[in-house]
């Protein structure tokens, strides 16, 4: 079962970082192999909201939508995906953000573990998956560094 881990500090705040990774539908602006990103409801409860959403990832003449429940838990900086529907057997994504104390920077925690449920689409996706997680955390930091303008 393929996982990608990375832990890193970037030079933007917590909650910014988390508000930027929160923003999903904003996803297929920047993020290698998104293609679309819809979201198809949102349900908030205790300070905490759940999106259920659609993502479309391609590369080259394949494209795959699943569909994913986000939990956003603001007061934990907190993000995590759970699969719902689609291509994979399993994907669980998280998000952590720390701030470093006495500074404008925080540590992003990134983890990913997934598995696809068809063999042969593994075998094509899977390389190309494991390069774009890669640069997922380069991606989101390149867009706070927009954003933000640092």
């Amino acid at each position: 079962m393929p996982k990608f881990e990375r832990t890193h500090v970037v030079n933007h705040k917590a909650q910014d970082m988390f508000d930027l990774v929160a923003d999903v539908e904003k996803y297929p602006e920047f993020l290698p192999m998104c293609e679309a990103l819809t979201v198809r409801e949102t349900r908030e409860r205790g300070g905490k909201t759940l999106l259920v959403a659609d993502m479309t990832v391609g590369y080259k003449s394949i494209n795959e939508t699943f569909t994913s429940q986000v939990f956003l838990k603001p007061d934990e900086m907190l993000i995590e995906a759970k699969y719902i529907d689609g291509p994979f057997k399993h994907l669980d994504n998280r998000w952590q953000f720390i701030d470093i104390e006495g500074t404008n920077t925080c540590e992003v925690d990134f983890y990913i573990d997934y598995a696809f449920k068809s063999m042969a689409l593994g075998l094509v996706m899977g390389s190309m998956f494991e390069r774009a997680f890669a640069k997922f955390t380069q991606s989101f930091e390149a867009r706070a560094d927009e954003i933000y303008r640092v």
